[in-house]
């Protein structure tokens, strides 16, 4: 099964896991919001059904949405349609579509996708590509090496189970904070903040800024 396939699957039960880990999501928009500025151009990099984009819409210049997962988008427009927004933009594409031109965003955020990317270190490069000088990189990112409750815990053995059979994409890095810290911390980024979240599973927020 392809990733696409697959979150356009998983699309339909979505805003159930969102409900689920709702207390980190609300701090990762709280914090990230103190980043942002009325004249950035962002980028939400795995937006999903789109609520943390919408989130944003009203602090920000404008936020393009990208998606692997058609299902997604459909459900990021439908949401969006219940807002009086003009500034927010979702599309149906990847991190290395050929249209989004090199340092252009002021602000690139990816949350709780990170782990289920192929290949992160050329993610981090391709999104280093396309902020501007001074711009900065948002993450949070599960840990999967690190704390999570007794049942999270069985729903991640049997998880890793099925990817044994094939029944998902065989795409799951399980980070410790550490991890994350040595990936993001290049030559061209600077992590300016960590914090450790935990509700159920930990969660790393990172924020980096591209050096000049």
């Amino acid at each position: 099964m392809t990733p696409e396939k697959f979150w356009d699957m998983a699309a339909p039960g979505f805003p159930k896991d969102e409900k689920r880990f709702e207390k980190i999501n609300s701090i990762v928009i709280e914090k990230t919001n103190t980043y942002l500025k009325a004249t950035d151009i962002v980028l939400d990099v795995g937006c999903g059904p789109g609520t943390k984009t919408i989130a944003f819409a009203g602090h920000v210049k404008h936020v393009l949405g990208i998606d692997i997962s058609a299902k997604m988008i459909e459900m990021a427009e439908i949401k969006l349609a219940d807002h009086n927004f003009s500034n927010i933009e979702f599309r149906h594409t990847t991190l290395f579509d050929e249209t989004l031109q090199k340092e252009s965003f002021d602000v690139i955020m990816i949350f709780a996708v990170l782990h289920a990317l192929e290949d992160q270190q050329q993610v981090i490069q391709r999104i280093t590509e396309l902020l501007k000088p001074g711009g900065l990189f948002i993450s949070s990112t599960p840990c999967l090496k690190e704390k999570m409750d007794g049942l999270n815990t069985i729903k991640f053995s049997l998880f890793l189970l099925l990817l044994k059979f094939g029944l998902f994409p065989n795409i799951l890095t399980q980070f410790k904070f550490a991890d994350l810290d040595r990936l993001l911390a290049t030559e061209q980024l600077e992590i300016i903040e960590t914090e450790a979240l935990y509700d159920k599973i930990s969660s790393y927020f990172v924020a980096a800024k591209k050096n000049k």
